[in-house]
């Protein structure tokens, strides 16, 4: 089953350094949390704050949905929270 991102929210954790967002296994939410690290690899630009981390999400958003899908599949089952990290690239 290939999850499904109609939720374009995302959002910016300070706390832990990582961008959160949402995808769906059928009537499922799954919440997805991305490193800083692994944004940074997306980017020439080397984000270092809040706008700079949402600004690559939002440009390497199809990439980032395919990790998300494939982290998800090999995860554990029954889990509805998921970490990409620089690895998952």
């Amino acid at each position: 089953m290939v999850l499904n991102f109609p939720n374009e929210s995302r959002s910016f954790d300070a706390a832990k350094n990582r961008v959160r967002f949402w995808g769906y296994d059928r009537a499922m939410e799954i919440s997805f949390f991305i490193e800083a690290d692994a944004l940074q690899m997306l980017s020439a630009s080397k984000p270092a704050d809040e706008a700079g981390y949402l600004k690559t999400f939002d440009a390497a958003l199809e990439v980032i949905h395919t990790a998300a899908d494939n982290v998800y599949r090999r995860g554990p089952k029954g889990s509805y929270s998921f970490v990409l990290s620089a690895a998952d690239f």
